[in-house]
């Protein structure tokens, strides 16, 4: 595992460990990561700001095909008749501040550290990342952030509901309105799954970044 420098810059990703792990170190520089994406690869802290930066690439890859997307019976019903108000990049910063704010299974505190939501509030105002949020009673109650590569990928990042189905009906609307080829979910979680999100290898993955 390579540790990074100053020099803007990742090693191959067929270095990558087992469990995806690529390197570590660097910084969260707007160029930086404009490449990590472009290059497939993406950071997580370890649950807290003391740590360094990781730098994933894992194999399989999380993906969902937008014409895979799978909307059960329930669902239709809920985007049918629910008051959910939805937009897009009009609270970014409220979007990404709670996602952190929301506590995972098996973490002891948030991935997203105040100098990650300050690099991705960068990326939010050079229109390369971008928020979807779901309103009720004028009240920020759902939502997720990614990154949109400009080639037809979407790489989603967090997402967080107060209310049911808030997230649910973010990411299905957002799917059923946007021209995607791919949406980059990075790893296996149950509640994309059910929406129709599937495993493909890394190399596949990265012929969709070409």
């Amino acid at each position: 595992m390579e540790f990074l420098g100053k020099d803007i810059a990742f090693p191959d990703v067929s270095k990558a460990t087992n469990e995806g792990l690529l390197s570590y170190g660097g910084d969260l520089s707007t160029e930086r990561l404009i490449l990590a994406y472009k290059s497939g690869i993406f950071p997580w802290f370890d649950d807290d700001d003391d740590g360094p930066i990781l730098w994933w690439s894992p194999d399989p890859r999380f993906v969902l095909y937008p014409e895979k997307l799978k909307v059960s019976k329930s669902m239709k019903q809920v985007l049918r008749n629910s008051d959910f108000e939805i937009t897009v990049n009009k609270d970014f910063e409220g979007i990404i501040s709670n996602c952190s704010k929301i506590k995972r299974d098996g973490q002891k505190g948030t991935w997203i550290t105040n100098d990650l939501k300050d690099a991705y509030v960068k990326l939010h105002n050079l229109g390369v990342a971008k928020s979807v949020e779901v309103w009720l009673n004028e009240d920020l109650v759902g939502g997720f952030y990614g990154i949109d590569l400009d080639n037809g990928v979407f790489c989603g990042e967090s997402m967080f509901s107060k209310v049911s189905n808030a997230s649910k009906v973010a990411f299905i609307t957002f799917i059923q309105n946007t021209n995607y080829k791919l949406i980059d979910c990075q790893v296996y979680t149950n509640h994309l799954e059910s929406l129709g999100a599937e495993d493909i290898s890394r190399e596949e993955f990265l012929k969709f970044l070409d």
